[in-house]
This record gives C-alpha cells, structure tokens and sequence, in this order.
C-alpha cells in the first residue's frame, strides 16, 4: 500500500486505513475471521490439510447464502 495515494489518483477510488487495535472499523474482515474459525480453531495450524481441504473450506465459505 506504499504508492496508495497514486492508485488513488489514477482509480479515483481512495483508500481506507483503520486504526490500530479497532476491529469495529474492520467488519467484515472480523466476520471472515470468525467464519474461519469454525474450520481452524485459532492456534491450529493448516499445515496438516490438504490442498482439497482447504479447497472445499474455500468453496464453502465462498458460496455461502447472503442477505
């Protein structure tokens, strides 16, 4: 994101920095988190699935129904 403000000039799209330690500013990526949770407790490593796993998790998540 270093050249953000040239993306910005050329898209016309600004960019959004939240602040730190402020999740409420992050929402739906604190929703995805949780989301991943379900499938990967935190402190468990990925290391031990496969590439098909994580596809199908991928796939699940991806596809799910929205509002």
């Amino acid at each position: 994101f270093s050249k953000h403000v040239q993306l910005t000039d050329l898209l016309g799209i600004p960019f959004y920095f939240p602040d730190p330690h402020a999740p409420w500013q992050r929402g739906s990526n604190e929703n995805t988190n949780g989301l991943l949770r379900e499938y990967s407790p935190k402190g468990q490593s990925l290391d031990n699935k496969t590439n098909d796993e994580i596809q199908e998790i991928v796939n699940k998540l991806n596809f799910r129904p929205k509002k």
